[in-house]
């Protein structure tokens, strides 16, 4: 595997993540008691920290990527144990 592929596929990886991690750990006005400001959506959050989810995101994208890669390399798993599948081979 070269150096794009593992720069891609690991890109890929942390992009799902950041979005999986986006919603843990925010609090609305109505959990925090703050007031709406004037055109403020009532599940906007209050506390959201960029840094967080961007750390978190991190940290679970390399287990990842970190379990495909060993995944590749040792092949624990490969498409021909997939039941139902049939290789064209």
């Amino acid at each position: 595997m070269n150096w794009y592929a593992i720069f891609a596929i690991y890109f890929l990886m942390w992009v799902i993540c950041a979005f999986i991690m986006l919603p843990f750990g925010l609090r609305t006005p109505d959990e925090t008691g703050e007031t709406l400001t004037r055109g403020q959506a009532d599940s906007a959050p209050s506390n959201f920290r960029p840094g967080v989810v961007v750390l978190r995101a991190t940290i679970l994208s390399a287990l990842l990527f970190a379990l495909y890669y060993l995944n590749y390399t040792q092949g624990w798993i490969t498409i021909d144990m997939v039941p139902g599948y049939q290789s064209a081979s």
